[in-house]
């Protein structure tokens, strides 16, 4: 089971652990009433007479055409596995965006990844996702096919272990995600310097989701007129910083679940602004995010990481979107420590993963889209991660969507 999938499902049950469990009840389709009841999982959140309610309700106040984009590769999953676009009326279009982090790790720090991995020296740890991923020439699991100590883990704390067992070897891991998992490898920082480890280091391919919003929105070629924004981000984050965008840009912007239940509530709660000409921030997802976040991750964030541009693969390089270690931290840093030199390389000409990851192409108006393009041979990261959107046309659509490009 790969990590990021295993981080979303352990998000996804953190409201088990509440005093009470929740059922809904379809009374008001913006407020659905939760009551005690048995013990359950994700049941109520794929009841399939709720959601066909909910899509009923969408139709009935949707008066015009409009375009909402949800950021998260989780929801971007659950809404072409579980059919929940085709649900919705057909003046309501669902663009999906770049939520998935490693789709957005450039092909410079695949490259680098890559370099580093391949020296003898090395143990090199990353997320299952990121192996597959192809950089200008080749891939990690190439590398490791090759000879190469690379090794698939499920948490960065995982990286401490491999580093104090092998104490001769240097220990790299690739650092890769949103703001849902920089806490983890912030606290991996913290650990090896507090034990003073000196043979860990790390690749930092940390984004920020709200400036990659702020950028789409910015865009000459911008569809965006609402967001349905990441749950699991916000969970940690909290929404403070999305406030300033919703009132900038004049844009609502739901934090959204990701059970069907969950993506058509905030696609109610949406349309429902968009109708009503509001532009705010709304919370969904009640039963994992608060306003302020969780704070103490966040601290731990700010002391370990500072804010940096960050190249996003197919979209160029967006200000202020990335972590990178700070000062006290600057040891720790692979790229420093290997002195890797930076690569020029591009995307392949042939993949539009940028257009896709910024909502401007469907998965299935890529010509290579399931033939020269496919997870066994990925042009492009979207088809190779979990998260990635045309990994999710591949999976739960291949066949309508070959046939849409004929």
């Amino acid at each position: 089971m790969k990590k990021c999938y295993m981080l979303k499902t352990s998000f996804r049950f953190l409201w088990l652990f509440s005093n009470v469990t929740r059922q809904i009840q379809f009374d008001r389709p913006d407020r659905p009433v939760v009551k005690p009841d048995v013990m359950k999982f994700i049941d109520e959140y794929r009841d399939a007479t709720i959601a066909r309610q909910y899509a009923t309700a969408i139709a009935q106040i949707t008066t015009q055409p409009w375009t909402i984009m949800e950021i998260c590769g989780g929801q971007t999953h659950a809404i072409v596995k579980f059919g929940i676009d085709e649900l919705l009326p057909r003046e309501i279009t669902l663009i999906h965006g770049p939520g998935c982090p490693v789709c957005v790790t450039s092909v410079e720090l695949i490259d680098q990844a890559i370099a580093i991995a391949s020296l003898p020296e090395v143990i090199f740890c990353s997320f299952g996702d990121m192996l597959r991923v192809p950089g200008s020439q080749t891939d990690l699991l190439t590398v490791k096919a090759k000879g190469g100590d690379i090794r698939m883990v499920y948490s960065p704390l995982d990286v401490l272990k491999i580093a104090l067992t092998h104490p001769t070897k240097q220990v790299v891991f690739f650092a890769v995600g949103f703001e849902t998992t920089a806490p983890a490898t912030a606290m991996l920082v913290y650990q090896a310097s507090q034990q003073r480890i000196d043979n860990l280091s790390l690749l930092v391919s940390h984004v920020l989701v709200p400036p990659a919003m702020e950028t789409i929105l910015a865009s000459p070629h911008n569809q965006v007129q609402g967001f349905l924004a990441a749950g699991h981000v916000c969970t940690v984050m909290g929404y403070r910083e999305y406030e300033a965008i919703a009132h900038t840009y004049h844009v609502p912007i739901v934090i959204t679940g990701f059970e069907p239940v969950d993506i058509l509530q905030g696609i109610y709660l949406c349309i429902k602004q968009l109708e009503s000409g509001q532009a705010k921030v709304e919370n969904q997802y009640t039963r994992s995010v608060r306003q302020p976040g969780n704070e103490i991750a966040q601290k731990l964030m700010r002391d370990v990481f500072v804010v940096v541009p960050r190249q996003w693969r197919g979209i160029g390089e967006i200000p202020q979107s990335g972590l990178g270690l700070c000062e006290t931290y600057a040891d720790f840093d692979a790229a420093r420590r290997f002195n890797i030199a930076r690569s020029e390389a591009t995307e392949r000409t042939e993949c539009i993963s940028g257009l896709v990851l910024q909502g401007v192409k469907k998965p299935y108006e890529c010509a290579a889209f399931g033939t020269r393009c496919t997870p066994e041979h990925p042009l492009g990261a979207p088809m190779v991660s979990s998260e990635g959107a045309c990994a999710a046309y591949y999976r739960y659509r291949q066949q309508s969507a070959i046939l849409a490009q004929t």
